[in-house]
């Protein structure tokens, strides 16, 4: 699952976690990441230092190492993926990309981090990511919007394991409150809202306020959350 952050990412992993049959991978990239841009995010040492940093032994990891459990979900960030890293990772996965208009991204990463740019959100990579891993693994790849998950969890979900070929389980549409072993170490600064949720749900207030320089970051990106929104999961 392709995404950008403050987009349902984590509440989506935990319903695939919430399967019997399907173990998750939270970030795996992220140190790498981190490591490379030296980008100053909240507990930036401590996400260095849980998981590895070199490119392919991930990648290698991700794509070719068996699991305990028929299906494994991985939850990534398309700004962790850098222009000049080598997709042939992605060629025998499943893919699926979740989107959100970036209006509501913008206003969430604000939030909680204070300040906000093209690349901390990833939407122009997870366009680019769209079109590379496309062509890459030959995959119609379906996207789904947040928006609609939150509204209809229960027929998204359906359809979403129906394209990829996977049954639906009804466990995905309820978890248990509180933190995972899956986490990352930055589940303290990220996830406290998560962690509460049991189930999918709209926000009390579906409206947001933008600054100007907000509202000119997120014109600036609509075009690129449009492009994938073409292609998105018909329901």
């Amino acid at each position: 699952m392709w995404s950008g952050p403050r987009n349902i990412s984590t509440a989506m992993m935990r319903s695939w976690e919430n399967r019997a049959d399907c173990s998750v991978i939270d970030e795996p990239f992220y140190a790498f990441y981190l490591n490379k841009t030296q980008s100053p995010h909240p507990m930036f040492d401590a996400v260095v230092n849980s998981q590895p940093t070199e490119f392919n032994q991930v990648a290698t990891q991700l794509s070719k190492r068996s699991c305990n459990t028929p299906l494994q979900y991985q939850k990534h960030m398309t700004h962790h993926m850098l222009d000049n890293c080598d997709l042939a990772w992605t060629k025998n996965i499943s893919h699926c990309f979740l989107i959100r208009e970036p209006a509501y991204v913008i206003n969430s990463y604000t939030n909680s981090r204070g300040e906000c740019n093209s690349d901390d959100i990833g939407i122009v990579r997870q366009y680019q990511l769209y079109q590379a891993i496309s062509r890459i693994s030959g995959q119609d790849i379906p996207v789904i919007d947040s928006l609609s998950v939150l509204r209809n969890p229960n027929k998204v979900l359906s359809a979403l394991c129906e394209r990829l070929g996977v049954s639906f389980s009804t466990n995905m549409l309820t978890w248990p409150p509180g933190r995972r072993d899956s986490d990352g170490v930055w589940a303290e600064h990220w996830y406290q809202s998560v962690e509460k949720s049991t189930h999918f749900s709209l926000p009390l207030s579906q409206s947001v306020t933008l600054s100007a320089e907000q509202q000119r970051l997120a014109d600036q990106l609509q075009p690129y959350y449009q492009a994938l929104k073409e292609h998105e999961l018909i329901i």
